[in-house]
């Protein structure tokens, strides 16, 4: 047997799977595509996360647009984050051309050009179905550890939450939380004081500060109502393709904060309330993070942690988290070894640095005697990657340099008018972008003061007016103790020299 057909056998063999499965491409060897060495990735282990990783311009986005389109046709939803703003032509079907039919000949796919069922989601101010979310729903814990906050700090705004629960104020929007934080050192101080103790000006300052932060990013837009409800991202349309749900996220790339903010509310959201699931046949729920670095770089110590915990425990609800990057150690080490599927585009090696990066990643992947692992990381070709998954036992397949097929779809945007005749169409528009302002913290609060201050301003009119009335009695007995000491008549009776005379007179009269 030849060094080709041993290869083949490799690759086949090795990919062979029982279950339903995805198909990535053919296997390639020695720069050649090895026609119908298929590159198989079950459906059993696309919970086990993966990392989808290379260099600008090597194909990244082209192979999530792949996986997206095949996953929905078997039914499983999919959620992608659109950081480039090149995804929404999943809506479209492929316009074909001359050098994908070419690709697909060597591979030995036939090609299909195919429209896909897609929403269009937003954090901002872009069409698109709303994402919002409640403080109440973040909870203490998880909103502490947003705002990077102290012990002392979390602390308070665990306190802060237990008063609004005590008394029934809803905690809805930013501008809820701000003000009970205002109002637990100020109108409200004696109330918390007695029932909670001592809260620190200096702290809630704080928390404020790193509250307006969050607003400077946006995240105004993102707390309120009406709340998404995470079980909308699994719908199926009428000929049973899953959803493939897209976040519109162009304008946040300088908001990384926002981002990671509504990453891990809607990764926790998606923990508490969908249910266990265990080792099934497919997964749920499949999530692409694309420019993952977004949420590494800038997360706190606090937040990931957070993210890794969310990370080993999802998988059991049927969750596969897909990350997306242009180095794989964008990717904390603690989530790298949780991933089960790589796919590793071309690296390029201008730098030292560079260099010893490509050997680190070579070594995250298993031993072959067909490659020079770092070798061919430099030298794969656009559409081009070095592909590893876990077969239905969980164990690696076997390394294949592989031709990935072409998406089905458009690879590009949707026109204007395009975007518009979708958006009209969707049912989660009609359901979540009516802005809703109802009673909430804010509100019943500023009610609460008014009520408070209406009545010490009546007890200090009372006070005002009893006062007066003894002042005004004060006055009138002065007054007449002054007019009866200016009055000449009662002046004259009441002159010593009156009194003389009249003693006088009557002691004479008493003689006689």
């Amino acid at each position: 047997m030849n060094r080709k057909d041993a290869f083949f056998n490799h690759i086949t063999e090795g990919n062979t799977n029982k279950g339903d499965f995805i198909t990535l491409g053919s296997a390639m060897l020695d720069g050649e595509t090895v026609k119908n060495a298929f590159v198989n990735v079950p459906l059993k282990t696309m919970n086990r996360h993966g990392l989808i990783a290379g260099a600008t311009g090597t194909g990244k986005t082209k192979t999530l647009q792949v996986l997206a389109e095949n996953l929905s046709n078997k039914g499983i939803p999919v959620l992608l984050m659109d950081i480039k703003g090149d995804l929404s032509g999943l809506a479209q079907p492929s316009p074909g051309h001359p050098k994908i039919d070419e690709r697909h000949n060597l591979i030995g796919l036939p090609f299909e050009a195919k429209a896909f069922p897609v929403e269009i989601l937003t954090l901002s101010e872009q069409d698109g179905v709303r994402l919002r979310a409640t403080v109440s729903e973040f909870g203490p814990v998880l909103l502490s550890r947003i705002l990077d906050l102290s012990e002392v700090q979390s602390g308070i705004v665990a306190v802060i939450f237990k008063y609004c629960d005590d008394n029934k104020l809803p905690l809805l929007d930013l501008k809820d939380f701000k003000k009970i934080l205002q109002f637990a050192t100020q109108e409200g101080k004696k109330e918390f004081e007695e029932a909670y103790g001592r809260i620190s000006t200096s702290s809630t300052g704080a928390i404020l500060r790193k509250v307006v932060e969050l607003e400077q990013q946006g995240a105004d837009l993102f707390f309120g109502e009406t709340s998404f409800e995470v079980d909308d991202l699994l719908r199926v349309d009428k000929d049973g393709r899953g959803y493939i749900n897209i976040i519109r996220l162009t304008d946040i790339q300088d908001r990384p904060k926002l981002f990671s903010t509504f990453m891990l509310s809607l990764l926790a959201e998606i923990y508490s309330t969908f249910p266990e699931q265990g080792d099934s046949d497919r997964p749920e729920l499949i999530m692409f993070i694309d420019e993952a670095h977004l949420i590494f770089n800038e997360a706190s110590k606090a937040l990931l942690n957070q993210i890794e915990s969310i990370v080993k425990l999802i998988r059991s609800k049927g969750v596969g988290l897909y990350f997306v990057t242009q180095n794989p150690t964008d990717v904390p080490e603690a989530v790298l070894s949780q991933l089960g599927l790589k796919v590793q585009h071309a690296l390029r090696a201008f730098t030292a640095k560079d260099r010893k990066a490509i050997k680190l990643t070579a070594q995250n992947y298993p031993d072959t005697d067909y490659y020079e692992t770092a070798e061919i990381l430099t030298a794969l070709g656009t559409g081009e990657a070095l592909v590893s998954a876990l077969n239905e036992k969980g164990r690696p397949t076997p390394l294949a340099a592989t031709m990935m097929r072409a998406p089905m779809s458009r690879m590009d945007i949707l026109t204007d008018t395009e975007l518009k005749s979708l958006l009209s169409d969707s049912k989660l528009v009609k359901k979540y972008n009516e802005t809703i302002d109802r009673e909430s913290a804010y509100e019943l609060l500023n009610k609460k003061i008014k009520i408070a201050e209406a009545a010490e301003a009546k007890e200090k009119a009372k006070e005002e007016r009893e006062a007066l009335k003894k002042s005004e009695s004060k006055s009138r007995t002065t007054t007449r103790r002054r007019s009866s000491t200016m009055n000449p008549v009662v002046k004259v009776l009441t002159s010593a020299t009156f009194i003389r005379s009249v003693f006088g007179i009557l002691n004479k009269v008493m003689k006689k």
